[in-house]
């Protein structure tokens, strides 16, 4: 147990983690040339096709080091804000962590968010100038900044290129000598923390696991906690580029386990397994549970594919934790499910997913957040208010609450003036403003969480052309003035278009978002009438214009009245269209509201 060391690594999304990664599996022999490429440990084709790292990423690497051999367990993480809670699941296995900074760019407020959690779990930072080979790089006052930081001293940042290698054996040196052996008690009864799983359609679910205490062996009777079921232990191996079938996990060690479990309800992350035979008295205190921040509707396209989309969405949370989701009905959708995300991203990536990975075609409602409201009757009482269809009458209600955040961001100086504006544009209440160096300045605003989920991370970056960085944190709940906004297509109301927004955006928004629609709905046979509506009173309107069939074209001569009796007759069709004819909504209609300001 003396020889492993488990950690994982801390960066931004740009800061080159996946390169250095790669270049730590190619330096101890991990993955051959012929196997190795760019971004090696992600295997989906959305993060390839990003340039992001979306899941945690866990493989075992063997290292020799003055005479000894080393097992070295590495967890690359997510680098993006809506992917923190993997950050701290990777952090709960761990008892390292490298924080790799970019030295063209210093360091983000993602990055000092995901440090902040690795400090409170105990883990030993190791800080790393990534891109030192960049002719753009500051090394001196990047090496500043993070002395700042950590109160570390000068020598112990570690200067390295992912790029060419320079200063890789050097930090795997550093991960041997600084980072702490895993502590725990190999005759004690057994204890594993679950910290990631996916779903294989041959042998059942993957579980991946580090033992704490204990070891688990092949064959072996085993039990889950957090539902009492017991199980035998098929096969346990450790994460290499594949896996690795082994007889037994040792105490510190990281794994995996098949035990041809098929219902993804039965393996929880953060859950702990144990010996059937010994069992252990408690469970490890696992991780906290993830908290949404952005609510949607996911329907199936054919209603009979509903059960479908279940199955396909308890697949996908066994690989992402930080979806929760729960069913709903639509009067225009049928029957889907209401999802808990993490952030916008967050969103696109389950729904690429789901199209991807499980062939499901679904249409996802605008997004919102929850809200608390109270009514006159009642007002000590807090109705949760998850989409708009749930909002309470206005004539009876109190007040409504909505969810805050402290939003810190960190910018160039530059680009100070265009980002508070932004931030007061979305009701945001500036808190502190402090300058990290001479041209770095960290922001902290108080705003709504409903005005960030939308295009605010787009326009931030827009603005500060890429520099600024931003993260966030619930600080709870404040009264505000909401209205609920209904969209009426052709005189009938699209609930699944209805959004909950502050009286002081509502005549903004009602009109953009008609003017979106008046785009995006195809053209009928009829006028279609396209209304943003508070309740009774209509506050814009757009109109989408008839096409026109010339049903007078075979009239080459003759009498006028025989053209005027073919018009007649198309203007009564028409009427009678207006009257019984349906208007499809597209799928882009309902992330209009996403893209209002394009």
């Amino acid at each position: 147990m003396k020889n492993i060391r488990n950690f994982c690594i801390i960066a931004h999304i740009d800061h080159g983690k996946s390169t250095l990664a790669d270049r730590l599996l190619e330096y101890t022999n991990t993955v051959t040339q012929r196997e190795l490429q760019s971004q090696t440990l992600d295997d989906m084709d959305l993060e390839k096709e990003r340039g992001i790292t979306i899941k945690s990423h866990a493989i075992q690497m063997d290292y020799e080091y003055k005479g000894e051999k080393y097992i070295l367990n590495l967890i690359d993480t997510p680098g993006h804000v809506d992917f923190s809670y993997e950050v701290s699941r990777s952090i709960a296995a761990c008892e390292g962590a490298l924080l790799i900074v970019d030295a063209a760019q210093s360091i983000q407020a993602q990055t000092i968010s995901n440090l902040y959690l690795a400090l409170e779990n105990d883990l030993e930072i190791i800080p790393i100038l990534n891109k030192i080979d960049l002719p753009s790089a500051n090394p001196e006052e990047v090496t500043d900044e993070i002395m700042g930081l950590l109160g570390c001293k000068y020598e112990d940042v570690l200067r390295v290129s992912g790029k060419t290698g320079e200063g890789v054996h050097d930090l795997l040196e550093q991960i041997v000598n600084r980072i702490p052996a895993p502590v725990g008690d190999p005759t004690a009864p057994l204890q594993a923390l679950i910290f990631d799983s996916v779903y294989n359609p041959f042998r059942g679910i993957e579980a991946y696991f580090k033992v704490v205490n204990g070891s688990i062996s092949k064959n072996e009777k085993i039990k889950f906690f957090a539902t009492g079921k017991e199980y035998g232990a098929d096969e346990v191996g450790t994460l290499k580029l594949k896996q690795v079938p082994k007889k037994t996990i040792e105490c510190g060690d990281v794994g995996y386990i098949i035990s041809g479990i098929k219902d993804a309800r039965e393996v929880k992350v953060g859950d702990t397994i144990t010996s059937f035979v010994n069992p252990a008295a408690a469970a490890i205190d696992g991780f906290e549970e993830v908290k949404p921040m952005v609510f949607a509707g996911i329907y199936p396209i054919e209603s009979e594919d509903f059960e479908e989309l279940r199955f396909s969405l308890e697949k996908l949370r066994l690989n992402d934790a930080s979806l929760v989701f729960e069913p709903e009905s639509s009067a225009a959708l049928g029957f889907g499910f209401r999802c808990g995300f993490l952030g916008m991203l967050h969103m696109e990536i389950v729904q690429e997913r789901l199209e991807r990975e499980f062939d499901m075609n679904v249409i996802t409602t605008v997004p919102n957040v929850s809200y608390h409201g109270y009514s006159k009757k009642d007002p000590e009482t807090t109705i949760l208010i998850n989409n708009p269809s749930e909002m309470i009458d206005p004539n009876l209600l109190d007040r409504v609450e909505e969810p805050y955040i402290k939003a810190s961001i960190i910018t160039k100086s530059d680009f100070v003036g265009a980002v508070m504006t932004l931030c007061i544009e979305k009701r945001g209440e500036i808190v502190n403003q402090s300058y990290l160096t001479a041209d770095r300045v960290e922001l902290t605003f108080n705003m709504p969480l409903a005005e960030v989920v939308f295009d605010f991370y787009d326009r931030l970056k827009s603005i500060s052309k890429g520099y600024a960085s931003f993260d966030y944190s619930p600080i709870g709940m404040r009264s505000s003035k909401l209205v609920k906004m209904d969209i009426l297509i052709n005189g009938d109301m699209v609930d699944a278009l209805s959004s909950l927004i502050h009286d002081s955006n509502a005549y903004y928004i009602g009109k953009k978002m008609c003017e979106k629609l008046r785009e995006l709905i195809p053209r009928q046979q009829f006028d279609i009438a396209v209304q943003a509506a508070l309740g009774a009173k209509v506050i814009a309107r757009e109109t989408i214009k008839a096409l026109r069939k010339d049903v007078t074209a075979k009239c080459y001569g003759g009498d006028i009245s025989r053209k005027r009796k073919l018009l007649e007759k198309q203007k009564e069709g028409k009427k009678k269209m207006k009257q019984i004819g349906r208007v499809e909504v597209p799928q882009s209609a309902f992330m209009a509201v996403l893209k209002l300001d394009d």
